[in-house]
């Protein structure tokens, strides 16, 4: 969890200052970029936990 919150920072502030100084826009698009990698990271992390531990299916 600290890794996803870590990586939401990043993107915050590589994206505010893509916004904020000048010719340095493309900061923006990596900040874009890193905020969808870790929406798609916590949403792969959090679909693994939906089973209960030590139940994996029927054979």
């Amino acid at each position: 969890m600290s890794f996803f919150l870590f990586l939401i920072i990043v993107a915050f502030v590589l994206g505010l200052i893509g916004a904020v100084a000048d010719g340095l826009t493309w900061l923006l698009a990596v900040g874009c970029a890193v905020f969808a990698a870790d929406l798609v990271y916590g949403w792969l992390r959090l679909r693994g936990r939906v089973r209960p531990p030590g139940r994996r299916g029927l054979r």
